[in-house]
């Protein structure tokens, strides 16, 4: 599948970062994350991952009622664990999904949208450079951590830096 490598280049990345802090710093809030953790932020972007692999199990996504496991955002060594096994079930073909999606409290503010498996890996591919972005705003924060220059940024910035560049 060709979602596995990209996806698994950014878990690479996030792995080098966490490793790179202590978990002191891993579960330190941060005044400019509105005093979240990296850990908490590393957390979320897992859970997505977990949340569409148990959905595309029983066919049905909601990112909403994914359960949070605070064990990833206390434990770099348990994120990691986590990362690992992300990336190992990235081998799944493509099939039909259903979202489910809550936009507010009320009934009507509930939608089931079609969609599928290499779609909501696109999705959570994008959700992760985004919080990567936090992470690394984080991370210059609260640690002297060199991170590489691609980490946190989409793909589509990339290429466009790199032919400015030229």
């Amino acid at each position: 599948m060709k979602l596995k490598e990209p996806i698994s280049n950014l878990m690479e990345q996030l792995e080098y970062v966490i490793e790179g802090l202590t978990n002191q710093q891993y579960t330190q809030p941060v005044k400019v994350l509105s005093k979240s953790t990296i850990g908490q932020h590393t957390r979320h972007i897992l859970e997505f991952f977990i949340e569409l692999n148990k959905g595309y199990e029983d066919r049905i996504v909601d990112y909403d009622k994914r359960i949070r496991n605070h064990a990833i955002e206390s434990d770099k060594y348990v994120a990691i664990n986590t990362l690992h096994q992300i990336v190992a079930s990235l081998v799944k073909p493509d099939r039909e999904l259903v979202l489910n999606v809550e936009y507010g409290a009320e009934a009507d503010h509930r939608a089931q949208v079609i969609t599928n498996y290499l779609r909501e890996l696109v999705y959570n591919m994008e959700h992760t450079v985004h919080h990567m972005a936090l992470i690394r705003i984080g991370v210059e924060a609260i640690s002297e951590l060199e991170i590489p220059a691609e980490f946190g940024v989409a793909a589509s910035t990339l290429k466009f830096r790199a032919a400015c560049a030229q």
